[in-house]
């Protein structure tokens, strides 16, 4: 039997790299993607794009 979508996508934080605000919730297949995701986001505080890592 197949697992449910939200047993297999875990819900992760991205944090800015610049001001350490978290911005951004979203979601990542671990099984897939075991290792930290780094997007380039628009950050509110810092009024541009910054790097968001994923955080704990």
């Amino acid at each position: 039997m197949a697992k449910k979508k939200s047993q297999i996508n875990e819900r992760i934080m991205l944090a800015c790299t610049d001001c350490k605000e978290r911005n951004y919730a979203t979601s990542k297949n671990k099984k897939n993607n075991p290792e930290r995701i780094e997007l380039n986001k628009f950050c509110k505080r810092c009024g541009k794009r910054t790097l968001h890592k994923e955080t704990k």
